[in-house]
């Protein structure tokens, strides 16, 4: 007696290898991008105001000591800038362009997985800002030819720079893949820079009349004459209490800023102080000075705290790792929703939605 039997099911069909997925899409989104002209006239523009930027600091820059610092950190702060400005619109358009144009169903019908459309896509918009990045590499070795900054400043410099880079376009990535209009997204991602660059810094203004009180101090007496190890002043009279503003309580919300993030990830060498006691620093030092004495509060900002002297800087941590732990949580969360939402088949799409 025979048994029959029975025709095994087919196996479902296997799907790209991640990288190679990835490097797919990659290849195609490249493929599309250098192909516009708009891409190289951007990258024109934006090397002939680098340039001019540069070489306005060098000419206008003090003879006395080196111009390096000066020079190197105010052209990262112009690149970083630059960079915000153009980052959403290089990635806030990524999905939803194909979206509109009945291109991006062509990709989910295959074995792409919707993950990998998001890192292929995500990938060529950070490598088409990088573009610039790459563009203004002429100019940061001519800051650091010119003496005064430390290579390693130098490299961490460029790769914090790469890393907000990196970070800008994933939330413009999710934004895309989130709005069904590429204007709105781009409009939308434009807002989320500004709040990470601009609200950060209105937050905290706002946030200093909620931390107003008090700490004990005495009186200052500037000195007249100086020793090599003494202070340029001494407390006199009682300790009182005096009106300060706890700024360590909210210096927080500057953790995320972009700016701040670049700023005090950049190990900065101390320089020596001319005679007449000023100390020439770069506007990141600057910005990385400030958010210190932010997080010290009434510590730094009074001489006399507790009626000594506070002659040494109090110790404080970077902030910057919080910074970029917020930030990467924040792209995070939308390309989660991203991925969720190339997901097919689609149950529910908006009035006009065009599949292909």
């Amino acid at each position: 007696m025979s048994t029959a039997t029975m025709p095994s099911a087919a196996p479902a069909p296997a799907g790209l290898g991640t990288l190679a997925a990835v490097r797919a899409v990659f290849s195609l989104e490249m493929k599309q991008r250098l192909r516009s002209r708009g891409w190289y006239i951007l990258l024109a523009v934006w090397f002939v105001v680098i340039g001019v930027v540069s070489a306005l600091t060098a000419l206008n820059s003090a003879t006395d000591g080196p111009q390096g610092p000066v020079l190197y950190e105010l052209i990262v702060g112009f690149v970083l800038f630059f960079g915000l400005l153009l980052a959403p619109a290089l990635s806030a358009n990524a999905i939803n362009g194909d979206r509109s144009a009945g291109t991006l169903a062509i990709l989910q019908v295959t074995l792409l997985r919707p993950g990998q459309i998001l890192a292929g896509k995500w990938l060529a918009s950070w490598v088409a800002s990088l573009g610039f990045l790459v563009a203004s590499v002429p100019f940061l070795i001519w800051g650091l030819a010119l003496g005064g900054v430390r290579p390693l400043s130098a490299v961490v410099a460029v790769v914090m720079l790469a890393v907000e880079l990196g970070v800008v376009c994933a939330i413009g990535v999710g934004v895309s893949t989130l709005a069904n209009r590429p204007l709105f997204s781009i409009v939308v991602t434009y807002m989320l820079v500004a709040l990470l660059s601009l609200g950060t810094l209105i937050g905290f203004g706002l946030s200093l009349t909620l931390v107003q009180g008090t700490v004990k101090a005495s009186s200052i007496d500037y000195r007249d004459e100086l020793t090599a190890d003494e202070a340029f002043w001494v407390c006199t009279g009682d300790v009182v209490e005096v009106p300060a503003v706890h700024t360590e309580r909210v210096a927080w919300l500057l953790a995320a800023n972009p700016f701040v993030i670049v700023a005090d990830a950049i190990p900065h060498s101390e320089s020596d102080s001319s005679e007449a006691g000023y100390q020439p620093t770069g506007v990141m030092q600057g910005i990385s000075s400030l958010v210190r004495m932010a997080q010290a509060g009434p510590e730094y900002s009074q001489p006399c705290v507790e009626g000594q002297p506070q002659t040494v800087e109090p110790a404080t941590f970077p902030i910057w790792p919080l910074g970029l732990v917020i930030q990467l949580a924040v792209a995070g969360l939308l390309l989660a929703l991203a991925r969720r939402r190339l997901v097919t088949p689609v149950r529910r799409l908006a009035a006009g939605t065009r599949i292909a």
